[in-house]
Order: C-alpha cells, then structure tokens, then sequence
C-alpha cells in the first residue's frame, strides 16, 4: 500500500504542528505567571485587611457613641469622625481638651490614653481599672464593648 497523499493527510501535516506549538505556549510556565501569583494573593490580604480594620471602626464607634449616650454627653455623633472621637472621649471622661495636644505626643499618648479610658470606665460606673485593660491585646477589644453594653 502508498503512502496516503488525501487531503485530510496534507492537513493534519500542517494542522497538528499549529495546534502542539498553540497547546505547548500555553502550557509552557509564563515568567509573569508567579507575578500574577503573587500580586493576587497580596491585593487579596489588602482587601482582607481593608474589610477587618472597618469593622473594628465600627464596632469601636458604635461602642464610643453607645458610651456617649449612656452618659448623657452631647454630640455623641463625634465617634464616627477619626480626629473628632478623642474630643469625645475626653468630653465623656471630663478631662480638659488641651488634652488633646498630649495625645499627639508618642509614648505620652499611650499614658494618657489610659488616664482617659480609666476616667471613662469611671463615668460609665465600672472599676477604673478597666482602663489600663486598654493595653492588654485582646482585652482592649472586649473593654469598649463592656463599657458601652453592659449594665
């Protein structure tokens, strides 16, 4: 028997080697692959950390704000405004508002921060010392919580 000249012959002759050199590029490892990788997972942590730091926002300035009401101070809408909040806070726990000034000061703001949150422990009825709970890590989550709902 000859050798097979058909038409489907001559086309498989050009078609198979287009089609492997196609599949073969795409199969083959792309330098920017491990980039492309690389840039989603980092853009996926960004969103992740993005959608957990709004969410401890709300969750401090509806505590803030639930603080402010129970203690009948006024404008207690300021605890959803960043800079505003520590007006608040100092207006709840009656410090003086040059205070503010200290605040702006590193390490001192860390005293005084605690100072502040112990003056509004104080104000909502609870052991000052509910205050200095303020630099333990996770405690520091629950204390708003407990200072703005419970009773």
């Amino acid at each position: 028997m000859g050798p097979r000249t058909g038409v489907l012959s001559k086309f498989g002759r050009c078609v198979v080697p287009l089609l492997l050199t196609c599949v073969g590029s795409a199969l083959a490892q792309d330098e920017r692959a491990p980039n492309a990788i690389a840039a989603g997972v980092g853009m996926g942590l960004i969103l992740f950390s993005l959608v957990f730091i709004a969410a401890g926002y709300v969750y401090i300035s509806l505590a803030l704000q639930t603080i402010a009401n129970k203690t009948n101070t006024e404008n207690s809408w300021l605890a959803w405004i960043p800079i505003a909040n520590i007006f608040l806070m100092l207006s709840i726990a009656k410090k003086p508002m040059w205070w503010f000034v200290l605040c702006l000061i590193p390490i001192v703001n860390i005293v005084f921060a605690i100072i502040v949150w112990m003056a509004v422990a104080e104000a909502r009825g609870k052991p000052n010392w509910w205050g200095v709970l303020m630099i333990v890590p996770v405690a520091n989550i629950v204390v708003p919580g407990v200072l703005a709902w419970s009773d």
